[in-house]
């Protein structure tokens, strides 16, 4: 049916039907042509066969489907789109199919621009019945792109149950104003589809007082929050941790000097006496060997004076001079021997040698008292726990310990608290932190020296409520001075 006819249908609804003139001889035949039905009943014969087919509808879509294509048997209108509730009464509708398209794009900016206007138009006073609304009604922001998006009359149809449940609703649109007849027929008509639609969605009227549940759900909530809130629970930390050797040699520099070679790996097993690494010796020989002539030359000049002072007696008053002389260069000799066989380092006790690696060492200068290695009993280990201040609790001897390594995270390994550091050392991270011992209460084969991970130490008994807001309240006391 042509646009022109169907928008004439309910304007002739309202116009009487003119009578036909009936000719004397006309009336004489046997057969007459009957007469087409008026306007109003067409409507109506169109209105009872839309409501069974929305009513036998199988499913959702073909509901919507019917809703925005076979409605413009009755309506006049030239476009039609269908709005579904949101998930909640404060959030806007969200366009579902349109008239025509079989797709509606999310992202497109009709769709976009009209649920942007429908959600004006309905905080504005949303109303169970139809309304009517044009173009020169909408808020500023939104009639730039109306001729560009929508005709100018348009015919809000909500989808409203009797519980006063809103499902949805029907965008109808076209140039002309809507008639009252055409409203009315389409409030007649979103009531069948909004009774089709809530029959398909199973939804039904809500009995049970939901303020009352709601009501009784929040104090139960707020009940076992408090309860769980008084729980005794044991106050805990975490903090980095490895495992380090117990009692170990400490192997440092014996004086100033460059290191020339290492002659033994890292974590490699060395017995008492090995020698370890040797020192640059080029500059301690020739300083030895200086040393030897200065002492030779002194000698040569002590027994030159005393063979001469039988003869001369100016030579014998020399000689207490050359003989300290003498004492002075044996000395000097000495000391540069001493140094010469500090050369070779060598291991003071049987274990595992343990340091960072030869390439950080060999050719670089070190001091004396130098810390570069240290040799230790893989059977003897301890755990060298770093707490930050900031995470600190009050600490006592033998508590509870939960390790946690990195090579073996499936595994918790218990420990006891052995000693904590009262003052606290700054890390190279530039981090405060105290330093916490503790031992392991069984030692697994496989655990080796320098494996790392993290340390759960366990303090006093506290509530749930202190563990959780132990930091907030630290730091808002802290920032308010009370």
């Amino acid at each position: 049916m042509p646009d022109e006819s169907r928008a004439s249908v309910l304007e002739q609804a309202h116009t009487p039907s003119p009578q036909p003139s009936v000719d004397a001889s006309a009336s004489s035949s046997s057969q007459e042509i009957p007469e087409p039905p008026p306007l109003e009943l067409q409507a109506i014969f169109t209105l009872l066969q839309l409501e069974p087919q929305a009513r036998m509808a199988q499913s959702i879509k073909e509901l919507q489907f019917l809703t925005v294509n076979e409605t413009r048997r009755l309506l006049p209108y030239r476009q039609a789109f269908l709005f579904q509730a949101g998930s909640t009464p404060r959030k806007p509708c969200h366009l579902e199919t349109a008239s025509s398209v079989p797709v509606v794009e999310r992202d497109a900016p009709l769709t976009q621009w009209l649920e942007r206007t429908l959600h004006k138009h309905r905080e504005t006073g949303d109303k169970p019945k139809t309304q009517r609304f044009s173009d020169s009604d909408g808020s500023p922001d939104l009639k730039a792109e109306w001729k560009e998006f929508s005709f100018a009359h348009v015919l809000w149809c909500p989808f409203i149950l009797p519980d006063k449940t809103f499902l949805g609703g029907l965008w109808l649109s076209k140039e002309t104003p809507w008639e009252d007849s055409e409203a009315t027929v389409a409030q007649r008509l979103s009531d069948t589809y909004a009774h089709a639609w809530g029959a398909l969605t199973g939804k039904k009227k809500v009995t049970i007082n939901r303020n009352g549940i709601r009501t009784w759900l929040f104090w139960l909530a707020l009940m076992v929050g408090l309860i769980t809130l008084a729980l005794p629970v044991h106050l805990s930390t975490l903090a980095p941790v490895e495992i380090v050797a117990k009692d170990p040699a400490m192997i440092s520099a014996p004086m100033d000097g460059i290191i020339a070679e290492i002659l033994v790996h890292p974590n490699t097993s060395v017995k008492i006496g090995e020698s370890l690494f040797v020192y640059e010796s080029t500059n301690l020989r020739s300083a030895y060997e200086v040393a030897e002539q200065n002492l030779s030359k002194a000698i040569a000049e002590y027994r030159k004076a005393a063979q001469e002072a039988f003869s001369v007696d100016d030579n014998e008053a020399h000689l207490p001079l050359l003989k300290a002389e003498v004492h002075l260069r044996e000395t000097e000799l000495d000391y540069t021997l001493e140094r010469l066989e500090q050369v070779e380092v060598k291991a003071t006790k049987t274990g595992l040698l343990l340091y960072s690696d030869q390439s950080d060492w060999i050719g670089r200068p070190i001091e004396a008292g130098e810390r570069i290695m240290e040799i230790a009993d893989p059977g003897k280990i301890e755990l060298a726990i770093e707490l930050p201040v900031v995470d600190a609790i009050i600490l006592k001897e033998q508590a509870p310990i939960e390790v946690f390594l990195d090579a073996k995270p499936l595994e918790t390994l218990a420990a006891t608290l052995t000693h904590a550091s009262y003052q606290a050392v700054q890390l190279p991270e530039q981090v405060l932190a105290y330093k916490v011992t503790g031992t392991l209460q069984e030692t697994p084969p496989d655990i080796r020296i320098g494996w790392r991970g993290t340390a759960k130490i366990y303090g006093e008994k506290t509530s749930v409520f202190f563990l959780l807001f132990r930091r907030p309240i630290s730091t808002t006391r802290q920032y308010l001075g009370f």
